[in-house]
């Protein structure tokens, strides 16, 4: 009767677990809300302020273009 309790205990702690163990994930902090990773490998965001989290105290055309050409390694045409 013990390893009858011990192996429902067992299956019920399992089916919690895996009940919950993908439902907290969370977005990363540069992910605007909303805004899915994807399944890829490097986890970008979109470009601008539309795909940040929070709204950046200071933003002008060069922090927008320097943004647009992440991550290529050649600058932005606009300097």
């Amino acid at each position: 009767m013990g390893l009858l309790r011990l192996a429902a205990v067992g299956a019920a702690g399992y089916f919690i677990w895996n009940k919950f163990k993908d439902n907290g994930a969370t977005t990363p902090a540069a992910f605007a809300h909303g805004e899915q990773p994807g399944a890829n490998f490097s986890k970008v965001r979109s470009a601008g302020t539309e795909g940040m989290r929070s709204d950046p105290v200071k933003w002008d055309k060069v922090d927008d273009a320097a943004d647009s050409s992440f991550p290529a390694s050649d600058p932005p045409s606009t300097y």
